[in-house]
């Protein structure tokens, strides 16, 4: 009867373990998400950047006023402000982004910490299984 309740243990820590698995590979997933998001939010913003860089350089390009006032087009006093309020756009959907792969990864080491734990029970219960296994079929004669 040990034995049948000990496989039966073992049985569910294999559908617990295969479980955790399973969420594992989900958060990875959703982390790759995550990762492909900021990604494209970044290259969003640096498209954003660039064509205000393209729009004042060809601004102080075309103006001999602010060739002979300024060094170059970035010290053109609209220019840091554009710049400032594209930063200020992305911020808050790439700290959510952020956010969210931390969250993910924080899952993921739960999960993979839990993973652990079954993997160590599943081999002390396949241990006791062959111990008890060998035990009844001895037939206490090798004691």
């Amino acid at each position: 009867m040990a034995i049948a309740n000990l496989h039966e243990t073992l049985l569910s820590y294999t559908m617990r373990k295969n479980r955790l698995n399973l969420d594992i590979s989900n958060w990875y997933n959703q982390k790759t998400l995550a990762t492909y998001s900021q990604a494209d939010v970044r290259s969003i913003k640096a498209q954003d950047e660039q064509e205000v860089r393209d729009f004042y350089k060809a601004l102080y390009d075309g103006d001999e006023e602010y060739q002979g006032k300024y060094k170059d087009y970035t010290q053109i006093p609209d220019f840091e402000a554009e710049m400032d309020k594209i930063a200020a756009k992305y911020q808050d959907e790439l700290e959510q982004l952020t956010a969210w792969e931390t969250q993910i990864d924080a899952q993921i080491t739960t999960a993979s910490a839990e993973l652990e734990e079954v993997n160590a029970y599943m081999d002390s219960i396949k241990s006791m299984l062959s111990t008890n296994i060998q035990g009844d079929f001895n037939y206490g004669l090798g004691s």
